[in-house]
């Protein structure tokens, strides 16, 4: 296949970040090129849980199915805490946020669903919306901005390298963004610096087979955590005879080269770790890991941005590294849309820095303070349910007030770690409510979702039809969805306007007098010059 000349948006890393930003990308009809220097999809499982919110993401792309079917059961989704694997005074806790008799509040729970599995649809997926947007096997080797400062020129001119032939190609890309992890060439390129400690941990992860299912039949769990004098853990990855064993070492005392090579080693280590002397182990493979926790000073340089691991490096522990991934190419992806097709202006990609890296930030800190405590945190499955954002894509309660920028002291935290959902506000997520209807129909209130702006009523009159009818006229479509009253729990005459990642930008306590209210609200929301 030919390099295409030009491009609107250049994706630099097919992982699950990139392939989810080129999914959402066509479905808003945004033309791409994603570039990844590895042949293929990753080997190793790597990143295993899914949360909530991701599938929730992944339902709207029409994985949701496929994904649990390539994932454990859900009765597996548990954490075991023992002295050894085959350990009889062992623990076994679920996930904070698992159906408890409460209200369900989400139709997309998450699973375990190792990364290699997960890439491997991702992947299959996106050739099939963008069969030649897709290049694995070439690398980014650099890349320059135009000189040209308007909005209406410049770019990036980026070098990609065919690693098969060597044969390098130039393209124009109206965008860039970074999905290529911690060792970032696009971050490094752009000037952007990653900010917190390293080498907080090292791991030696190590993939092998062993006929370990009954021996865990009593305690089937996603992630088997060691206690004294125990090291490291143990990830199912079908909880049979696929798994892997996280080995903790100290890089000061140990070759870990050397020990890589040791195959008779390292399946000694399993055995230990294990508690089981005589288990017949087949080392496959093996992958080292730093524990750090850094942050992204910024997320955007002009027509450069960063996702993912580019922008956070998260510790592991919690399993929302590559959730919050995931979520920053959903906050993205719009944005990159409604600039590449009109009308939005480029300020809207500053919000996205506004609303994602406070999440980040967060999200570090606390999976850093379960790295101190790892026999003790719990994982939460709903965690990323509760982002809320505060940006100019955010008009407050007051249609005549911005919600504070990121800049600005905000009134509650981008999470809530006490499970505690948002009310429905502007900057929350768009609440889940089970809709009754036939088969096929839209199950939840998410699925009335995108991809565009979605405005939701139980108004029965003509008033909100109106405002739609006059956001359309000035090129500003929205689909109005009228649904039964109490629904979102706002009184019937209230509109709530939702963005196409679903979260609230705008909520009407009633419907406005003038017709263009909702017009210039979106205008507001879109950054577009007047």
């Amino acid at each position: 296949m030919r390099f295409p000349a030009e491009t609107s948006v250049l994706v630099v890393g097919g992982g699950p970040v990139g392939l989810t930003l080129s999914l959402l990308l066509s479905g808003h009809g945004v033309p791409h090129l994603l570039v990844e220097a590895h042949p293929g999809t990753s080997h190793h499982p790597k990143a295993r849980g899914v949360s909530a919110r991701s599938m929730e993401i992944l339902r709207r792309l029409g994985l949701e199915q496929a994904v649990r079917e390539a994932g454990l059961p859900a009765s597996h989704v548990f954490f075991y805490r023992g002295r050894t694997l085959s350990d009889p005074d062992f623990v076994r806790t679920g996930l904070v946020g698992a159906p408890d008799g409460g209200a369900e509040r989400t139709p997309a729970p998450g699973l375990i669903c190792p990364q290699d599995a997960l890439e491997a649809l991702l992947l299959r997926r996106a050739r099939e919306l963008a069969p030649d947007g897709i290049r694995f096997g070439t690398r980014l080797v650099s890349f320059t901005e135009s000189t040209e400062s308007t909005e209406s020129a410049g770019g990036v001119h980026a070098l990609l390298e065919d690693r098969t032939t060597g044969e390098r190609h130039t393209v124009r890309a109206d965008w860039l963004v970074g999905c290529d992890g911690a060792a970032s060439t696009v971050r490094a390129g752009a000037g952007i610096a990653l900010e917190g400690p390293t080498g907080l941990g090292h791991f030696l992860s190590i993939r092998f087979e062993a006929p370990l299912g009954a021996v865990v039949a009593d305690r089937a769990s996603a992630s088997y955590f060691l206690t004294e004098p125990g090291r490291g853990g143990f990830l199912a990855v079908d909880n049979d005879r696929h798994w892997i064993y996280q080995h903790p070492y100290d890089p000061v005392h140990v070759d870990v080269a050397e020990l890589q090579a040791d195959h008779p080693r390292l399946a000694a280590l399993v055995r230990e770790a294990a508690g089981l002397p005589d288990l017949d182990v087949a080392v496959r493979d093996t992958q080292t890991w730093r524990l750090d926790a850094r942050l992204a000073d910024a997320y955007r340089r002009s027509r450069v941005l960063i996702a993912g691991d580019a922008a956070h490096v998260t510790p592991p522990t919690g399993g929302h590294g590559m959730n919050t991934g995931i979520g920053d190419a959903d906050n993205l992806a719009w944005k990159l849309a409604a600039v590449v097709h009109g009308p939005a202006g480029h300020a809207l990609l500053d919000t996205y820095q506004a609303e994602r890296r406070p999440v980040a930030r967060q999200v570090i800190d606390l999976s850093l303070a379960n790295s101190r405590a790892r026999t003790s945190y719990r994982i939460d499955d709903e965690l990323l349910l509760t982002a809320h954002y505060r940006s100019t894509a955010v008009l407050a309660d007051d249609p005549d007030a911005d919600a504070a920028p990121d800049s600005a002291a905000p009134d509650r935290p981008a999470l809530d770690p006490a499970g505690e959902h948002p009310d429905g506000g502007p900057g929350s997520r768009l609440p889940h409510r089970r809709l009754a209807g036939p088969p096929g129909a839209a199950a939840s209130t998410l699925d009335l979702v995108g991809p565009g702006f979605t405005l939701l009523t139980s108004a029965s009159g003509p008033d909100w039809q109106r405002q739609a009818d006059t956001a359309a006229a000035a090129g500003l479509p929205v689909t109005l969805h009228r649904l039964p009253a109490g629904t979102l729990g706002v009184p019937a005459d209230d509109a709530v306007l939702v963005r196409p990642d679903g979260h609230i930008a705008w909520r009407s306590p009633h419907p406005p007098t003038a017709d263009g209210a909702l017009r210039d609200s979106l205008r507001r929301i879109l950054s577009v010059e007047r």
